[in-house]
């Protein structure tokens, strides 16, 4: 599991945990993902391995990427990823670069590297989380929603591809969860409303219940799904126009 010393990574930690699964931990921060483990491992009596890297750098993508290849786990969750607010003529072009690294390129190689032997023994399992945003442009988070839009396709392209093979492919896609995701990206989210929001607890029982049922797209929370609907249902250039709106006024209070 990427990405998994906080918010829905340490959800999905935790909440395999409860079930009695064994977990390898991936994450930027060591400290964060011992700390987890030793938590995990006393109060639920898994064993828990970690493993600090940077995917966003090719030597350790790459060892993780072979690791994996040799010993493909039963459930692989592509967690990690991050973004950004702004004009895109403004902001850093490596921060936006990182994004794509990380985001896309990351993903892709990972879920190249467990597919092959999940498809030899006949199972497995692969999570890629996406956002909401991936279904149409998000203005002023625009490298971003494009990234998430990647993930959404390629997901549900790969998960045709493996039908019949006993290997599930599943996108989720969450809407604002209550993680240190926004802060990290800048975003000002003071004018959400309060039913808008899940926690990472929730989007992961229904990510797992979705995977249950073979669901290959998951939008978590009733209020996430009604989103979409309206999204899908609006001409594209007044979608646009309205997330153009709400991100300007995120970076402006």
């Amino acid at each position: 599991m990427t990405g998994a010393s906080a918010g829905i990574g340490e959800a999905f930690a935790e909440r395999l945990a409860a079930d009695r699964t064994d977990l390898v931990l991936v994450a930027r921060r060591l400290d964060r993902l011992e700390q987890l483990a030793e938590r995990l491992e006393r109060q639920r009596r898994v064993a828990v391995e970690v493993l600090a890297a940077d995917l966003t750098d090719p030597e350790d993508l790459a060892s993780l990427a072979g690791r994996l290849a040799e010993r493909p786990p039963d459930l692989l969750v592509n967690n990690a990823g991050f973004g950004s607010s702004g004009p895109f003529a403004r902001l850093p072009v490596d921060g936006e670069l990182g994004q794509i690294q990380l985001n896309v390129l990351a993903l892709v190689r990972l879920t190249h590297a467990v597919v092959p032997g999940m498809v030899e023994r006949g199972r497995g399992d692969v999570i890629n989380v996406s956002s909401l945003a991936s279904l149409s442009p998000l203005p002023f988070s625009t490298t971003y929603g494009a990234t998430k839009a990647f993930v959404t396709s390629f997901t549900e392209g790969l998960a045709e591809e493996l039908r019949g093979s006993g290997v599930r492919m599943q996108a989720l896609l969450p809407g604002f969860t209550r993680t240190e995701f926004q802060e990290v990206a800048g975003v000002d989210t003071g004018g959400v409303p309060e039913m808008a929001w899940m926690s990472a607890e929730a989007v992961v029982e229904a990510s797992l219940a979705a995977l249950a049922r073979g669901d290959v797209r998951c939008i978590p929370g009733g209020a996430n799904r009604v989103v979409a609907v309206v999204q899908g249902s609006t001409p594209s250039a007044l979608t646009r126009r309205l997330l153009g709106a709400f991100m300007r006024r995120t970076m402006d209070e």
